[in-house]
């Protein structure tokens, strides 16, 4: 796909790549004036909202984005990203991402010229999920400029899928791919907070053909792996079985003392790698809706999925893929956020010596009842950098821990299959 996006960068007008920029301009004290006043709401205005009875088609280029990020040029903006051991905070980078993804969902329904919302445009998106975001090559070493940049590739009714990527820009004026993902936006009316229309797409040429067929398939695999999720149907035969050679292998005795490795293989209880962090929501990270801003919140969970992936594997980690969020629900300013995270799946391969499947969930707690709701759900996968196989297996104790296992075992199964996929392709 980033072959065709390639492509399809190079119609876009240079004029228009600019991001657009959805954090919040007003300030705080004036958000909170006018959420005071009768009838108020984050979408809502003193004016009616623009009619949108005739939506003009798109290309797909014409919501085309980038951002450059020059880490080898400026020492100042590579201090802001640096983590501790001397690389780039890759959460920042998909809190960028997010930003982004945002940014083109608003510049295809607005049109390319668009250098600013409206506030009475009709209709405001929101993140839907982040289907797949993964690392194709090392970040790495050495530090190099990056470029994110993004488009939408398909269109719905009232959704659309928008496909940004990460380069490394050389020197020498090449370019090398370090990630690809996508994101499903969709509309709503700022007055009913229904479902509402968006821009058609243009498709003007084979490649923008292929690009919607892609996002055609995703759109398809997303409502099969909706009807085969585990909360809704039972697992399948292979993974039943598997489920229970696990547990003979690793869960019949649940104290430590009687049993804890086999053939060198520490057992984990999945309950034991709880970890968490509870922090107030403020206004400096909001977005235009008066809301938290969802790419604050995905730094939040990468951070904390990859202390918990550190601790387990006992050393450095890498990042290989987000392999999904849902969004249930926003986030207020003010709210207090609890973001609890556990190890989901291990294994390991002759290209990692250990993978980690991290599940971080976040909720908002009621500080009055103590009542929780979920508003996010994470999921992220990271290796061992190096050294031997990792030798600790997680093993579930309750029924829900076990469809988690399951959970982390499929999303490690498709990203062990996309990497094959762009392997095959590289030796082609």
């Amino acid at each position: 796909m980033d072959k065709l996006l390639k492509v399809s960068r190079q119609r876009a007008d240079p004029a228009h790549h600019s991001v657009l920029p959805i954090r919040s301009k007003i300030l705080w004290s004036e958000a909170l004036l006018r959420s005071s006043l009768p009838d108020a709401s984050p979408t809502s205005s003193s004016t009616p909202a623009k009619p949108r009875d005739h939506l003009e088609p798109r290309h797909m280029h014409d919501s085309y984005c980038e951002l450059v990020l020059p880490f080898a040029s400026s020492p100042e903006v590579l201090e802001q990203y640096t983590n501790a051991s001397g690389g780039i905070r890759t959460g920042m980078l998909l809190e960028h991402l997010d930003s982004l993804a945002g940014g083109i969902a608003y510049k295809h329904m607005l049109g390319p010229g668009v250098t600013s919302l409206e506030k009475d445009a009709g209709f405001y998106i929101v993140t839907a999920s982040v289907d797949r975001l993964d690392m194709l090559a090392d970040l790495y070493p050495p530090i190099r400029d990056m470029r994110l940049s993004g488009q939408v590739i398909h269109t719905g009714r009232s959704s659309m899928e928008v496909a940004v990527r990460m380069e490394a820009l050389e020197k020498d004026g090449k370019e090398e791919t370090i990630m690809l993902g996508r994101f499903c936006m969709v509309c709503r009316d700022a007055r009913t907070h229904k479902a509402a229309p968006i821009n058609p797409l243009i498709m003007s040429t084979p490649e923008d053909q292929m690009l919607f067929n892609i996002g055609e398939l995703h759109k398809k695999r997303r409502q099969t792996q909706a009807v085969r999720a585990l909360t809704r149907v039972p697992p399948t035969s292979e993974e039943a079985e598997a489920l229970h050679t696990l547990h003979l292998k690793y869960g019949q005795h649940e104290s430590d003392k009687d049993f804890k490795t086999v053939e060198g293989v520490e057992r984990v209880w999945m309950g034991d790698t709880l970890l968490e962090k509870c922090m107030m929501m403020f206004p400096q990270e909001r977005n235009v809706h008066q809301k938290i801003f969802g790419g604050y919140l995905m730094r939040l969970a990468y951070e904390l999925g990859f202390t918990n992936a550190s601790l387990f594997t006992r050393g450095h980690v890498r990042f290989l893929s987000l392999d999904g969020i849902s969004f249930a629900r926003p986030v207020s300013i003010g709210s207090i956020l609890r973001l609890t995270s556990h190890i989901l799946h291990t294994s390991n391969s002759e290209q990692y010596p250990g993978i980690v499947h991290v599940g971080v969930q976040a909720n908002v707690v009621d500080a009055v009842t103590g009542a929780e709701q979920t508003t996010n759900d994470f999921r992220f996968t990271w290796c061992r950098d190096g050294g031997a196989p990792l030798m600790r297996k997680i093993v579930p104790k309750t029924y829900k821990e076990a469809m988690l296992w399951l959970e982390g075992k499929r999303a490690l199964d498709i990203g062990a299959e996309i990497r094959g996929m762009r392997k095959a392709s590289w030796k082609t």
